[in-house]
């Protein structure tokens, strides 16, 4: 009597199932995680930004409209990897906008800092927002 041994064609194709839903699975939560480590940039980049607008606030008691009433570089000379740009507008608002090398599901937007000097007296709370989905920001800018 011949003793047979290894795997039949069923247990195969169940194994090649399995590792295909795990596959499906884990591919969409990678690219959600890619894109908010892109996403991240944005903070990182705008922080000096932060710093210049707080500081043109608290000596003028206004805050800055441009980059260069902020004391910044031009908005096109701050990028990164996946920044294009990163720019204050009206009422300080610092927008980083996505480019480069990020996510085609990113590319062309934006992603926006907003100051609020009111609050309290002395320090700035910032508001997050844009056209960036509120999933893919920081933790820190999620609703």
């Amino acid at each position: 009597m011949k003793k047979t041994q290894g795997f039949t064609l069923i247990e195969l194709m169940i194994v090649v199932a399995i590792i295909a839903i795990l596959a499906a699975i884990a591919l969409p939560a990678y690219q959600d995680y890619t894109i908010r480590a892109q996403v991240s940039e944005c903070p990182t980049l705008a922080a000096g930004a932060k710093t210049a607008v707080a500081e043109t606030f608290q000596n003028t008691g206004t805050f800055p409209t441009s980059n260069t009433e902020a004391g910044m570089a031009a908005a096109t000379e701050i990028v990164g990897n996946y920044v294009t740009q990163v720019e204050v507008s009206g009422a300080g608002v610092i927008t980083c906008t996505f480019g480069n090398d990020a996510n085609t599901l990113i590319a062309g937007q934006n992603m926006t800092l907003t100051p609020d000097g009111t609050t309290n007296v002395g320090s700035i709370t910032w508001q997050c927002g844009g056209s960036i989905d509120a999933k893919y920001r920081p933790s820190s800018c999620r609703p």
